[in-house]
């Protein structure tokens, strides 16, 4: 495997919000950023501004979160759901078997629909927790206002990943025999399968955990994989130094400083390209990303592939006590939905949720 001190750095395809509104999506720029060549990723810019006031807060509220007591992260703990809803942390299962404890992850079932169908939903899937269990939410007491933010930012951005499946839609109707009109962002738009991911990566213990020679292993946050999902809205990373601005609690929440940028340059979202070449993306602050997932590889009959990518942690001696928070909303198919002529979501999505965890 290459290792991130030696990638390359590019920038992502990019798109405007109102081109996407208005369908002035080019099929070149698509095959650019989600075909065969590319690196999977699409950068969506010209974002409103309450995306940005929801971000920052919600990001903020992640190092409030992480920083709680065992005591009160127990509580949010969901074992039924296999932990993939509520807290979670030293649950994943990392390269060579090691389990993950470098980073809490909060799950929600964030789709509008969500709660309405549940209970049906879980009857009809009983061994399928993990997309049917219900949420699990902090007291108001302890982080005030953390659920209308969260589920205010994740219906943002799955309104636009419907915007950006509409764009593909248009070019597969285009160029994919009996491809179904509008199945992408039908799938989008109507599942209650979609599930968010707020990540908080713990500052550095100042300790080498690397096998390598001195070098942070390259995918000590999140270990090289490829989500199964459609499109995976990703929110660019906040770095907080938690020593100078000690994260807190209840009525004396407030969002968090942002550092200008992360004190380890090699720190962060890392592709492996389909030439096998190690590249670091970037999503710029004020952006939004969309990563191709295994089940719109196969929607899409191999048109777009699904990207493998991975997450490279801060390295020790940057000094203070940074963090890392960000977001991901992986939309995915309802678990009846069809995601090739044999399988539905539920099947596809169980053989690789059973592999991973």
């Amino acid at each position: 495997m290459a290792n991130a001190a030696a990638a390359t750095n590019q920038a992502a395809v990019s798109v405007g919000l109102e081109d996407l509104r208005k369908e002035n999506v080019d099929f070149t720029l698509l095959e650019e950023a989600f075909g065969p060549s590319s690196l999977g990723i699409i950068v969506v810019k010209d974002l409103p501004a309450r995306f940005h006031e929801l971000r920052h807060r919600l990001l903020s509220y992640s190092s409030a979160l992480g920083n709680l007591p065992e005591e009160e992260l127990s509580k949010l703990e969901s074992p039924e759901s296999k932990w993939l809803v509520g807290w979670s942390c030293g649950k994943e299962t990392l390269k060579d078997g090691q389990y993950d404890t470098l980073k809490g992850s909060y799950y929600v079932n964030c789709a509008s629909g969500f709660e309405e169908t549940q209970d049906s939903v879980a009857a009809r899937y009983p061994s399928f927790s993990e997309y049917t269990a219900p949420n699990v939410w902090p007291s108001q007491e302890l982080l005030p206002g953390f659920e209308a933010t969260f589920r205010e930012l994740c219906s943002l951005i799955i309104d636009i990943a419907g915007l950006v499946a509409r764009a593909c839609d248009k070019y597969a109707e285009a160029n994919i025999d009996d491809y179904k009109k509008g199945y992408l962002e039908h799938v989008v738009k109507t599942s209650v399968s979609t599930k968010a991911r707020l990540l908080h990566y713990f500052p550095s213990p100042g300790t080498d955990t690397s096998s390598n020679g001195g070098v942070a292993g390259e995918d000590d946050w999140c270990a090289t994989h490829l989500d199964h999902g459609c499109l995976t809205g990703l929110t660019s990373a906040m770095f907080v130094d938690e020593a100078a601005h000690p994260p807190q609690i209840g009525s004396s929440f407030a969002p968090l400083q942002e550092l200008d940028k992360s004190p380890d340059p090699k720190a962060g979202l890392y592709i492996h390209s389909r030439t096998g070449a190690v590249t670091k993306v970037a999503i710029p602050r004020d952006c939004l990303a969309f990563q191709t997932g295994e089940a719109l590889e196969v929607i899409t009959k191999g048109r777009f592939k699904a990207v493998p990518h991975f997450v490279r942690g801060a390295g020790s001696g940057i000094g203070g006590k940074v963090a890392r928070n960000t977001l991901a909303v992986f939309t995915q198919p309802n678990l009846w939905e069809l995601v090739d002529e044999k399988r539905d979501f539920a099947t596809f999505a169980k053989e690789i949720v059973e592999k991973n965890h």
